[in-house]
């Protein structure tokens, strides 16, 4: 099995697997990977999660051209402005994960500090996640938005919509946005209670040893 089969084949199973645990439903969610070359593959448009197959991916070349296929995500602004703008970018997961939807819809969230720090994890493996507003599905303006943060984060939070991780590979991609999810389900838990909090101290500790993107 080639590098780039094995990619498509664990593309398919890491997605499958979010699905089949309701991290995201029907044909919503996308998912790419930088290929060996430089390409990528990308989930193609209106397809789900739980039934991806490998061969029909969409196949974009180092210069960003879709060489093999089906068609790829209306997505592809959010993903392109990831790459772009992180040099080691080497996938992109969206989701419309409920728990990180429902925190977003909640006004005292920090837009520019989105989950609370309630664990060590989400720290660790997302830093500071950016609230972005609300833009329509598809809209190239979200892709602007990204590239207009210049880097500085690996994860947003589409108000209303859902999740999008960077990671440098696709394993560090889907394990970042299922903390993500797990944190705001856990804020969503704790919404009205006295929760402990880790503290600044204990947040600087965190980001001090695992060497946290922090700004």
């Amino acid at each position: 099995m080639t590098e780039e089969s094995a990619l498509r084949e664990q593309i398919c199973l890491l997605a499958k697997s979010m699905f089949d645990r309701g991290l995201t439903g029907g044909s919503t969610g996308n998912i790419s990977a930088r290929t060996p070359d430089g390409g990528l593959l990308v989930s193609p448009t209106g397809t789900s999660f739980g039934r991806l197959d490998p061969a029909r991916l969409s196949r974009f070349d180092a210069a960003g051209n879709l060489i093999g296929g089906d068609k790829p995500t209306k997505e592809m602004p959010l993903h392109s402005a990831f790459y772009e703008t992180r040099n080691q970018c080497g996938a992109v997961v969206h989701l419309h994960s409920c728990h990180s939807v429902a925190w977003s819809l909640m006004p005292e969230v920090d837009a520019d500090n989105f989950l609370p720090p309630l664990t060590p994890y989400s720290i660790m493996k997302l830093g500071k996640v950016k609230l972005l507003p609300f833009f329509m599905p598809g809209d190239p303006a979200m892709g602007d938005a990204v590239r207009g943060l210049a880097g500085k984060r690996s994860a947003v939070m589409l108000a209303n919509h859902g999740p999008v991780v960077a990671g440098k590979d696709i394993e560090a991609a889907c394990n970042a946005i299922e903390e993500l999810e797990d944190t705001a389900r856990l804020a969503i838990l704790m919404r009205g209670y006295d929760a402990n909090q880790l503290t600044p101290e204990q947040i600087n500790q965190v980001v001090t040893k695992f060497n946290v993107e922090w700004d």
